[in-house]
């Protein structure tokens, strides 16, 4: 492999999928299927993967990222998603990205430098929140005194980024775009941590005021929990808008064992189980 070929393969290295247990496809329960399967077609920029009058599914390269299933019966609670993270495999798609949205007039509503990451923030049209980032290798993390991970919230150049992509039309996300992580608003975040961590195993990376990061296998977050508009909210309803489910995916034959063995002891089953607001989680190989 040339020096080029070896620079662009770290570049596009998915920092998220490095760890025994990743985040899946995540699954939404709609109220327009065909609008919010238009928009994330054209705005975000997956391609249909599969699509019935009940369901559509969309992603890139082949890889399902996300689910929309129709037939939303409540509005979305206080509790469940605040945004899934839909994690690019460089600045150069990000760059590229933010282009497309700036041309075609898709609306941002932040955008910031959180020293692992870059990301840009926007919502679909029923409220689910999207982020869109791409990260910096795990030697540029910059880190706490005792190692631990540092993050924080500064300002995006949204120039020099814009400078980052190659000025092509845009042809949709790429192939190694995926899921890199989900952001739940929960009720309380120690239960949460009780859950996440105790329960499934997952490490706590960060706290924020009211806030919880937890990853597998040493990643910045797979999963983040947050209070900031849910303090003291309860269970979700059956049929709610938003939210329906998200996978965690196991690397191989051992972590999905044991992941396993911890959803059903958590009061789930093998391969499912749900958070104290009734998040459901599915697991996969």
């Amino acid at each position: 492999m040339s020096e080029t070929a070896e620079t662009l393969a770290r570049q596009s290295r998915n920092e998220a999928l490095d760890a025994p247990v990743h985040i899946g496809a995540v699954s939404l329960r709609v109220r327009d299927l065909a609008g919010l399967t238009a928009f994330y077609r054209d705005a975000i920029g997956l391609s249909v993967i599969g699509q019935d009058a009940r369901r559509a599914v969309l992603g890139a390269g082949g890889e399902a990222l996300v689910t929309l299933e129709a037939g939303a019966q409540h509005p979305s609670s206080a509790a469940g998603l605040f945004h899934m993270a839909i994690l690019l495999p460089s600045r150069r798609e990000l760059g590229n990205w933010l282009r497309h949205a700036a041309e075609t007039s898709v609306p941002l509503e932040g955008a910031s430098d959180h020293l692992v990451s870059e990301a840009l923030y926007l919502s679909d049209p029923e409220g689910n929140g999207i982020e869109i980032y791409r990260d910096r290798r795990r030697a540029e993390w910059p880190r706490r005194d005792g190692g631990g991970i540092a993050m924080a919230t500064e300002r995006l150049d949204l120039d020099a980024l814009l400078r980052e992509g190659d000025g092509r039309p845009y042809a949709g996300m790429p192939e190694g775009t995926v899921m890199g992580h989900i952001h739940l608003r929960v009720g309380d975040v120690a239960l949460a941590e009780k859950f996440y961590r105790d329960a499934l195993g997952f490490d706590v990376m960060v706290h924020y005021p009211g806030a919880s990061f937890l990853a597998s296998g040493g990643y910045h977050h797979h999963i983040a929990a947050n209070v900031w508009h849910s303090r003291g909210a309860g269970p979700r309803r059956e049929g709610e808008a938003g939210l329906s489910s998200f996978e965690l995916v196991a690397r191989d034959e051992e972590a999905y064992a044991a992941l396993s063995r911890r959803m059903a002891a958590a009061g789930g089953d093998a391969a499912s189980a749900a958070d104290p607001w009734g998040n459901r989680i599915t697991l996969r190989r």
